[in-house]
């Protein structure tokens, strides 16, 4: 039988690092919604401007190209620093050793308590979404596999029409410009949002009434 003494640290432990990982969680979350939001416009700028440049990059050009031009630029302005302050350090006869020291004493690895976090997380959304694709695919709710093939089928037209780069710079493009115009016109887009989900809402109860008696008894249990 273990030692109510020795249980309790290991507890605390537990919980301290269970509580850890929920703050971690919740800053992160909070700094994509600063960020999407425009909070500091200067962080928002520097990420969606970042962002979009490569995606376009990857539109122009293919995923290797754009790796190898990105660390080519980095090793040439590296490399640069180095040789200037060099040269600097010889002509003045100074000693002030690498210019890069202070950096390459930084601790980069991963701690291997954050990756276990990140992987949990990961496996959390992985298991969450094949449930959620075997409810759909297995028909467990008739309706809502109905809507996801209705999706499906608008997602062609949309294939037809635009690439998944084309999409992606869309989608980031919306990312950053949706949230600040839901902000000031919240109150109208509200209402447009009800009104469509009252339709929507009775579209899908005038469809269930509609469906075989079997398929509703399956769909009330």
């Amino acid at each position: 039988m273990a030692d109510p003494m020795t249980q309790s640290p290991q507890i605390s432990s537990s919980q301290g690092l269970n509580d850890g990982h929920t703050a971690a969680s919740k800053d992160s979350k909070f700094c994509v919604h600063d960020l999407v939001h425009w909070r500091d416009p200067k962080k928002s700028g520097v990420v969606f401007g970042t962002s979009l440049l490569l995606l376009l990059s990857l539109a122009a050009f293919s995923v290797i190209s754009v790796i190898s031009y990105l660390l080519l630029a980095l090793l040439c302005v590296t490399i640069s620093f180095r040789i200037y302050k060099s040269v600097v350090q010889a002509v003045q006869k100074s000693n002030e050793g690498h210019p890069f020291k202070a950096l390459m004493e930084k601790d980069v690895s991963v701690p291997p308590e954050t990756f276990r976090k990140h992987v949990d997380q990961c496996l959390t959304h992985i298991n969450r979404a094949l449930k959620q694709m075997s409810r759909l695919f297995l028909v467990e709710d008739l309706v809502d596999s109905l809507k996801l093939a209705v999706v499906m089928w608008l997602l062609t037209y949309v294939g037809a029409v635009f690439n998944g780069i084309t999409i992606l710079i869309l989608a980031d493009i919306l990312i950053f410009s949706v949230p600040p115009l839901y902000e000031r016109n919240k109150t109208q887009i509200d209402h447009y949002i009800d009104v469509a989900r009252t339709h929507i809402n009775s579209t899908m109860a005038k469809l269930q009434e509609k469906l075989p008696g079997a398929l509703k008894r399956c769909k009330k249990e």
